[in-house]
């Protein structure tokens, strides 16, 4: 099989990949397992030097990469640049951080001496999407290799220049040849490696269909799974909220990567007291938003990352229209080559619509008018989703009373937008997912949490 690399913004063949042959698949298994047993017993302080050399990699070829993921998914140049950047900071944390995180402890039993100690599990698959081409990798690779295991990427395919360029990555940053590699494989060949004895474990982010099919496998040979799977986050904006405020951030919450994120905000929920004020003033802010090249300066939302998501997304839009939502800007396909789509607001959103129940992965935000807290709350948990939310108000104790207490969710944001931090836990609940990444928790995922108890004198 070749998988073609088409430029979303142009339309244009830009590369090629063959697919590897299963032999080859086989051998690289191989080779990245032998690879994991010598690096399980290299000491932290020599892990920590080699991600600290990852990170130097990343900030000095910054540029480069941003340009990579510009090309193959429609990132904006900008955001490409930060992102890479988020990377770095991801190999300082744990470079900094493992070693810590990963510590034996006593424990105090009727033993002589009990302690728990974290080992690795051995080679760790990950199953990873397009719109975040090297962070999504970075955050799972990066604790992964730290606590000692082995790395297989595969990647989505229109994104397989990324998955090289990770490899490389690595490579030049002097970690062991083979101990992280990039698998260039469609579907068939995934669900062999899942099965495949070398692998111990499987990490996917990616839509609730993939990663009910890879749980599902991984679950035939009894296999560890980490799932992240995308959501409707709830954006809730209070009666004594910074409306302003909620305004900007709520826009980038929302249009930023082209409004394809997992933790974008999607629901905007909105008390009646203010939603007038909200809605006249988020509508002319997303009409301002530039929509062009990606590569060019100034320019906000790019192109989706393939046609195909464009039009489905379209549909969600037209389905829910015919349901009796309207628009207030956006929502028709343009002309001309490319996979973009405008800057899409729709109100009158109801239950049972396709804009309320699914997530909409693209820039299409859906605006919800409410009586007050209490209904806010409710429909912000009526949701098959469970990853992130948000929200507004002034008074911060109320604020954090309904993050920590209402909001179902695997994070919650007072006056902020939902985000991914190295320093915190990121997963979800529900369709959303199980398992967590990022912070002490992420690095304890891919471990084996062994006890050891000795009795004597």
């Amino acid at each position: 099989m070749t998988f073609d690399i088409i430029n979303p913004a142009t339309g244009k063949k830009i590369n090629s990949f063959e697919e590897m042959p299963a032999d080859t698949v086989r051998e690289v298994l191989e080779k990245c397992a032998s690879a994991q047993r010598v690096w399980a017993k290299t000491p932290f302080a020599e892990r920590a030097q080699l991600m600290q050399s990852a990170a130097g990699q990343l900030r000095a070829n910054k540029e480069a990469y941003a340009r990579v993921m510009v090309d193959e998914m429609g990132k904006i140049y900008a955001q490409g640049v930060a992102e890479v950047e988020k990377c770095a900071w991801a190999c300082d944390y744990y470079a900094e951080n493992a070693e810590r995180f990963l510590a034996s402890e006593d424990v105090a039993t009727d033993a002589g001496h009990s302690f728990v100690t974290y080992k690795p599990l051995g080679v760790v698959l990950a199953v990873m999407p397009w719109n975040f081409p090297l962070w999504q990798v970075f955050r799972f690779a990066v604790p992964a290799l730290m606590a000692g295991n082995g790395a297989l990427l595969k990647h989505a395919p229109n994104v397989f220049g990324c998955s090289l360029l990770i490899e490389k990555i690595f490579r030049e940053a002097g970690f062991p040849e083979n101990l992280f590699r990039s698998l260039l494989i469609d579907i068939p060949q995934t669900t062999a490696v899942i099965h495949n004895p070398l692998v111990a474990a499987v990490s996917i982010t990616s839509s609730v269909n993939a990663g009910r099919a890879v749980a599902s496998e991984a679950g035939k040979v009894l296999k560890k799974c980490v799932l992240e799977l995308g959501g409707s986050d709830p954006f809730i904006v209070l009666e004594d909220a910074d409306i302003d405020k909620a305004v900007e951030v709520g826009v980038v919450a929302r249009f930023q990567n082209s409004g394809q994120s997992c933790i974008a905000a999607k629901r905007f929920i909105v008390v009646d007291a203010v939603y007038d004020e909200f809605e006249s003033k988020f509508v002319d802010a997303v009409k301002a938003l530039s929509v062009g090249d990606p590569a060019q300066e100034g320019v906000y939302v790019g192109p989706l990352a393939r046609v195909d998501l464009r039009d489905g997304l379209h549909e969600q839009v037209r389905r829910s229209v015919e349901a009796g939502a309207r628009l207030l800007t956006g929502g028709v396909v343009p002309e001309g080559p490319g996979a973009f789509y405008p800057p899409t607001v729709l109100v009158g959103v109801r239950e049972g619509m396709a804009a309320w129940s699914e997530e909409l992965f693209g820039p299409v935000a859906t605006l919800i008018r409410v009586s007050d807290e209490h209904e806010a709350i409710r429909v912000a948990n009526a949701t098959d989703f469970g990853l992130g939310g948000a929200v507004w108000t002034r008074d911060l104790a109320r604020g954090e009373r309904i993050a920590a207490d209402e909001i179902q969710s695997g994070a919650a944001f007072v006056n902020d937008m939902s985000k991914s931090d190295p320093r915190m836990p990121f997963g979800g609940i529900r369709n959303s997912g199980y398992g967590r990444e990022l912070s002490i928790h992420g690095i304890r995922e891919f471990v084996n949490v062994h006890t050891v108890w000795v009795t004597g004198t």
